[in-house]
């Protein structure tokens, strides 16, 4: 299958969850959704659970895409984190599914996949990709700190420099975190981290 065609695919899976709880989505909707057949989905995803998976992994890969974007944005340390958080805590605000990931918290109306990679014997790249692990809330704040760290970090900086400058990303993602869960009021994600980061980067950006 062209990959347009599985992306058709799981956009008609993102719009059928966003209507109704996901044990009450129908593979065949789906798939007349996308303009293909049954059998077309189930050869590319295999499964229900598969199609679960493979959008769990296509968002997943779309925040980090993201935070990617978020970091090359600005020159400066504390706007690239500031930007970091915004888009941590936006995303998660408009897509259920980002939230479910990043928190941890999978409500009923959402699929659950195991984060565990999962058996498979698909002839198709991409799932097999969403056949194996699925990241949980803790390998999303290790990866974005860890990315963070690399475009943050210049030439010549010593070690125990990079250490606290990993701290001070991880602060980051965690502080964004938080306002996922709870909202922050006037001001928002941005004062937030602008606050904490205050000390921690104030010598200007690395």
């Amino acid at each position: 299958m062209m990959p347009a065609a599985r992306e058709s695919l799981l956009d008609a899976a993102y719009t059928a969850l966003a209507r109704r709880p996901w044990s009450a989505v129908r593979m065949v909707d789906v798939a007349a959704a996308a303009g293909v057949s049954r059998q077309t989905l189930y050869n590319e995803f295999g499964s229900k659970e598969g199609l679960a998976r493979a959008l769990v992994r296509r968002e997943a890969d779309g925040y980090l895409a993201g935070i990617e974007r978020a970091l090359a944005t600005h020159s400066d340390a504390r706007d690239r984190l500031t930007a970091t958080a915004e888009w941590t805590a936006g995303l998660a605000r408009d897509n259920a599914l980002v939230r479910a990931m990043l928190t941890g918290c999978w409500s009923e109306r959402l699929p659950s996949p195991t984060l565990s990679a999962v058996p498979s014997s698909s002839a198709v790249p991409a799932q097999r990709r969403a056949d194996g692990p699925l990241p949980s809330p803790g390998d999303f704040v290790g990866m974005v700190r860890d990315r963070a760290v690399v475009v943050l970090t210049g030439p010549g900086v010593n070690k125990s420099d990079t250490a606290d400058l990993a701290r001070s990303c991880e602060l980051v993602v965690r502080l964004a975190l938080s306002c996922v869960a709870a909202p922050p009021g006037e001001g928002g994600v941005a004062d937030l981290v602008r606050s904490a980061l205050h000390r921690q980067l104030a010598g200007g950006a690395p």
